[in-house]
């Protein structure tokens, strides 16, 4: 499969709200997210809601912007992408498998409904990757702009690979990208994530773990 190209381009994230594409009720999201919660999430607006990876024993995986709000103890925050590592008990066997995936490749993403507090999923492709620039990620960090639904609560969730990999952290949405030279609209209503190559070495770093990744495939 070819390298990806990167779009010389600039997405607005968008990390509340309502949401892009579609989304559905999901029991195999129980098996591959958990759910954080502070308050109670409601229309209302009462709590704050988001999701977590189970990565090992010890440690689940999320975005920054959700850690900041988590009830466990943050173990390591990204220096310039929006993702962290949380204290967090998991099943014994718990032991994640990552593998960064192209544009073109499907996916699936999993995570909780800020709004019904219920697991979801979406499914989508990779179209291209992207800068975005924020409270919460900065240069050199790239995001992976996909056509998957993501809806408010879902941040921090699992992208999947079609081989069961996970392939990165959903960390928002974009209404639209446009590229910075020409201020052309690329592509609309977009979910992004963080790509596992943008995390991988600091991943290994912070959780002792070298043998997370199996093969790439050709």
């Amino acid at each position: 499969m070819k390298t990806s190209l990167l779009w010389p381009a600039l997405a607005a994230l968008a990390l509340s709200g309502c949401s892009v594409g579609h989304t559905e009720y999901s029991r195999a999201a129980l098996e591959h997210v958990d759910m954080s919660v502070t308050g109670i999430p409601t229309v209302l607006g009462l709590g704050i809601l988001g999701t977590t990876i189970p990565l090992t024993p010890e440690y689940s995986l999320t975005a920054a912007h959700v850690a900041t709000t988590a009830v466990q103890r943050v173990k390591a925050y990204h220096p310039y992408c929006d993702v962290a590592i949380i204290y967090h008990k998991n099943s014994p066997e718990t032991l994640a498998k990552f593998r960064t995936s192209k544009v073109g490749e499907p996916i699936k993403m999993y995570g909780y409904s800020f709004i019904s507090a219920m697991p979801v999923e979406s499914s989508g492709v990779n179209l291209a990757r992207t800068a975005i620039t924020n409270k919460w990620n900065k240069k050199p960090c790239m995001a992976m702009a996909s056509n998957a639904g993501v809806v408010q609560g879902m941040s921090g969730g699992a992208v999947y690979n079609a081989d069961q990999t996970i392939g990165g952290v959903i960390v928002g949405y974009s209404h639209e990208i446009s590229n910075v030279r020409s201020k052309q609209v690329i592509l609309k209503d977009v979910s992004l994530y963080i790509p596992y190559g943008d995390f991988k070495h600091w991943l290994e770093k912070n959780i002792g773990q070298t043998t997370l990744t199996p093969p790439d495939h050709a």
